[in-house]
């Protein structure tokens, strides 16, 4: 089994690291810092988008290693027009519902946990030791950052990012592209294009969406 992986960055290796534990034979990167940038620790780059889109074939899977979401949307958007197969990663100390779902592109790292029938999007990230709750809803292309914790039934929406250590309250939403700040309480609905911070959270800052 070969999984190319775009994005030779330091998440890129967890993603890289987490794929080997998961059973993947073979991962080689691919970024447009290439050919300047060879490797990303252990692992070999082998070329740049151009040349990852034109060797789609020699892999059984793919995946987008960015942190961004926006960019890892456009990237992923770009793989899949290719037809590209997109690959989800799971660490095999991730433990997920057998009821729950987990869509194409996505990442969970080590002792994240998935409950029953949470609903996870595609390219989304729920990073190392994550909760996400039963009935929980993430958003494609979210991310969810190491030891956050979404209570039951909350709606996080896509490109949304909540960070780590971040608490957030049962039955909330979070709206598209909104920040959650690390180690924040949320226990109001999040609108759209801001960013939250605190305990309780409250909002710091609008941006564009």
């Amino acid at each position: 089994m070969r999984l190319a992986i775009f994005g030779a960055s330091g998440h890129g290796k967890v993603v890289a690291d987490a794929a080997e534990q998961a059973g993947w034979q073979s991962v080689v990167f691919f970024d447009d810092a290439w050919p300047g940038l060879q490797g990303n620790g252990p692992w070999k780059l082998e070329g740049n988008t151009g040349a990852l889109l034109e060797r789609l074939t020699d892999f059984d899977g793919v995946v987008v290693a960015i942190g961004n979401n926006q960019i890892r949307s456009i990237k992923q958007a770009e793989l899949l027009a290719a037809g590209g197969k997109l690959a989800a990663i799971v660490h095999p100390s991730a433990v997920i519902s057998s009821h729950a779902t987990v869509n194409a592109g996505s990442v969970v790292f080590a002792n994240a946990v998935i409950n029953a029938c949470a609903r996870v999007g595609a390219g989304v990230i729920v990073n190392t030791g994550a909760v996400v709750e039963h009935d929980c809803v993430v958003g494609d292309y979210a991310h969810i950052s190491p030891n956050a914790v979404l209570a039951g039934g909350v709606v996080i929406s896509p490109l949304a990012w909540v960070g780590g250590c971040a608490s957030i309250k049962q039955l909330i939403n979070v709206g598209e592209a909104a920040v959650v700040g690390m180690g924040a309480v949320v226990t109001k609905d999040v609108p759209p294009s801001v960013t939250v911070v605190g305990n309780p959270a409250t909002v710091i800052k609008h941006r564009k969406a």
